[in-house]
């Protein structure tokens, strides 16, 4: 029994992402948004309110990366 190498699609032709690239998009918000967290607590504890606003302005940005990953 053969693989007809011509019927065979792949995930790219078909259009689909890969679980692996689906998970690395996910594991990138969220060392994002730890990133933002520590800013944020690192500018609270400096007083620097420039970093705090940085922490926070990444922590939203990867919790709407989040909800989209979440909504595909």
């Amino acid at each position: 029994m053969e693989i007809d190498k011509d019927k065979v699609i792949t995930q790219e032709e078909a259009g689909e992402e890969s679980p692996t690239d689906q998970v690395e998009d996910r594991v990138e918000a969220e060392m994002k948004r730890a990133e933002g967290r520590a800013k944020k607590r690192v500018g609270e504890g400096l007083q620097d309110d420039a970093l705090e606003q940085e922490g926070r302005d990444m922590e939203r940005e990867a919790e709407r990366e989040l909800d989209d990953e979440a909504q595909k």
